[in-house]
C-alpha cells in the first residue's frame, strides 16, 4: 500500500534580502529554519534548497 503524497511549490514574495542588524544576505539554511518553525509547515519536508533572487540589484528586496 502507497502512502498519497502532494508536491507543493511555495514562493515567498518581497522579503529583506540582507539580514537585520547585519551586511550578511540571506541564505537557504535560514530560510529553512523560518520556514519549518511555522506551525503550518508541520510533518512537512523540503525537497530542495531555497533559491534566493534579488527582484533588483540595487534593492533590499528578495523573492524566495
Amino acid at each position: 500500500m502507497r502512502l498519497p503524497q502532494s508536491k507543493l511549490y511555495l514562493k515567498i514574495l518581497s522579503i529583506l534580502y540582507i539580514k537585520e542588524g547585519t551586511n550578511m544576505p540571506i541564505n537557504s539554511e535560514v530560510m529553512e529554519i523560518v520556514i519549518k518553525s511555522m506551525h503550518i509547515f508541520n510533518n512537512v519536508n523540503i525537497a530542495f534548497k531555497s533559491h534566493i533572487v534579488k527582484i533588483f540589484p540595487k534593492s533590499n528586496i528578495a523573492i524566495v
